[in-house]
């Protein structure tokens, strides 16, 4: 059985500043460029069965950079949508809330690129991701190459939780590898927030 590999795209000035990037499609800084190429060798040494990419040009890009070949985009996995959180920092949605916590109070509307989405919708996505790729895991590793709260999300659903148990999760860095796989038939993190 291969593992579900998750990688994390290099980073952007908004993950740099700490802004919330849903739907905005931000290119990355030098550093991000040189993370993604870094992944390169790790990810030469799997046995990759198919390569799944948010569409985005942040995780694309990062794909490319890390040497992977044949990748798909797959809109499920976009980064949860903001609406009118979209490019704050979580500083400044408490200013006008105070107390907000993502995984609790979600989002509010934004515009008509940004209408926002809550928690079980982002949920439904990454369940809609992990059925089609589980059957490919017979064969080897899958990679997706996706942003940082869906990535928790999606591990949530992976081992059967809740999606708010997503908020226990570390937030993975920009550039980094984590894995999901089974022990025992039973899904297991295998590898969290990994700088290769």
């Amino acid at each position: 059985m291969g593992e579900l590999i998750l990688i994390r795209h290099g980073e952007t000035a908004w993950s740099r500043t700490g802004q919330y990037a849903g739907r905005t499609d931000l290119p990355m800084t030098d550093a991000g460029v040189a993370a993604a190429k870094a992944l390169a060798p790790a990810m030469a040494r799997r046995q990759l069965v198919a390569v799944f990419s948010s569409p985005l040009s942040r995780a694309m890009q990062t794909a490319e950079l890390a040497g992977l070949t044949d990748v798909e985009p797959d809109p499920d996995l976009l980064e949860w949508d903001y609406g009118g959180y979209e490019g704050m920092t979580e500083a400044q949605i408490r200013e006008i809330k105070p107390g907000w916590h993502l995984w609790r109070d979600g989002v509010i509307p934004g515009d008509a690129n940004h209408p926002g989405e809550q928690l079980h919708q982002v949920a439904t996505r990454t369940d809609a991701v992990l059925d089609r790729v589980r059957p490919l895991l017979h064969d080897g590793d899958v990679a997706l190459i996706a942003h940082g709260h869906l990535q928790r999300v999606l591990t949530a659903r992976w081992l059967g939780l809740d999606p708010s148990a997503a908020r226990l999760f570390r937030h993975p860095h920009p550039g980094t590898l984590s894995a999901l796989g089974t022990e025992h038939e039973q899904p297991v993190i295998s590898a969290w927030n990994n700088v290769p």
